[in-house]
């Protein structure tokens, strides 16, 4: 074989390595997003009849808009590679004091929602500090700050539930339609946009990131690691309070034992968020679409007429997959880094020969 047919042999063959390599990466980004048009498709294919209506988009949009509200705060102290596993109780506290303090103690519902927002500013700023300041883990401390809330709750509402009359305004916060679009699912997406651009063009978002990937590293280059912790915690106090006014508006009564069943689905959401878009890292968009995939595959199974416990299953198993998902990227983007830095330190021995 001639010289040239060789080189245009290889040269074919790096073409193809490359739209092989192509073809992975982009499956890999866009593989969840993939996964849910697949699943619309199926479910519309075996449900002609109810899956694909407009009842079932508008009872997805805002029945899974909680989850997305709580996704979207487990995901900001995740960048900095710590964990919240206080927000399924503090959105169940919200809720309850979102409806308690206008019922029991008769405030006018703006100061009412104020005053659960701030309390979960405050929240989010405990759990920072415990972190930071006291140096406890962040999953035990934000474990032991839940069970303080869910604690809160129950001695709140005596373990019954609190209902009155509430204001139109109060409950409009969630039963408002907006060109078809449930509110809550509008609230949603304007959170995305703004933790969006926060986490990609702004100073904090990417000092957040550089928190999360190497702290030693970004304490060198002068990031107060600290503050910015804190921070996170606060913005996920803050989302989270807003998403249990939003359930309490939703709900219109006060029960101890809702906001729970929240925390898994929130780590579903931001973890398998991880593994789209921006892999190996959790990102806004990312979570938002895992949170699509949850919600449609559950409505499905459930207009399938599955039991009671499909939804904890499905949860549960969702998890996991993401968690090893996340973890496989992970490990890859190691080993092309490894690799990188390999080729760095041959090139200049090659350059002198």
């Amino acid at each position: 074989m001639t010289a040239p047919s060789i080189a245009g042999l290889t040269k074919a063959r790096a073409a193809v390595a490359r739209g092989v390599a192509l073809g992975r990466d982009l499956l890999t980004r866009y593989g969840l997003f993939l996964v849910t048009l697949a699943l619309i498709g199926f479910f519309c294919l075996l449900l002609p009849s109810t899956f694909p209506t407009a009842l079932t988009f508008r009872s997805i949009l805002s029945d899974k808009s909680i989850v997305a509200f709580v996704s979207l705060a487990q995901m900001i102290p995740l960048a900095a590679n710590k964990f919240d596993l206080s927000v399924g109780y503090a959105v169940g506290l919200a809720h309850i004091l979102s409806i308690g303090l206008q019922v029991e103690a008769g405030l006018r519902w703006p100061i009412a929602v104020g005053l659960v927002c701030a309390a979960g500013l405050a929240i989010g700023i405990i759990n920072g500090v415990l972190v930071e300041a006291a140096q406890i883990d962040s999953f035990i401390a934000t474990l032991g700050t839940g069970s303080v809330l869910y604690a809160i709750s129950i001695a709140y509402t005596g373990g019954q539930q609190i209902v009155g009359r509430l204001p139109a305004g109060f409950t409009a916060i969630s039963d408002a339609v907006v060109l078809g679009v449930p509110a809550p699912a509008l609230y949603v997406l304007v959170l995305a946009i703004a933790l969006w651009l926060g986490f990609e063009y702004l100073p904090i978002g990417r000092y957040v990131y550089a928190i999360g990937a190497n702290p030693r590293a970004a304490h060198l280059i002068g990031i107060p690691k600290s503050r910015y912790v804190v921070l996170a915690f606060g913005a996920s106090g803050l989302i989270t309070a807003v998403a249990g006014v939003v359930l309490g508006a939703k709900l219109e009564v006060g029960q101890s034992n809702v906001g729970p069943d929240y925390l898994l689905p929130s780590f579903v959401g931001a973890l398998l968020g991880s593994t789209a878009f921006r892999t190996a890292r959790v990102n806004v968009w990312g979570t938002i679409v895992a949170v699509m995939v949850l919600a449609v595959g559950i409505s499905g199974i459930e207009q399938l007429g599955s039991s009671f416990f499909v939804e904890p299953l499905f949860n549960g198993t969702t998890l996991l997959i993401a968690v090893g998902l996340a973890g496989l990227a992970s490990r890859r983007q190691a080993r092309a880094g490894i690799l990188a830095g390999q080729q760095a330190a041959v090139a200049p021995d090659a350059a002198d020969r």
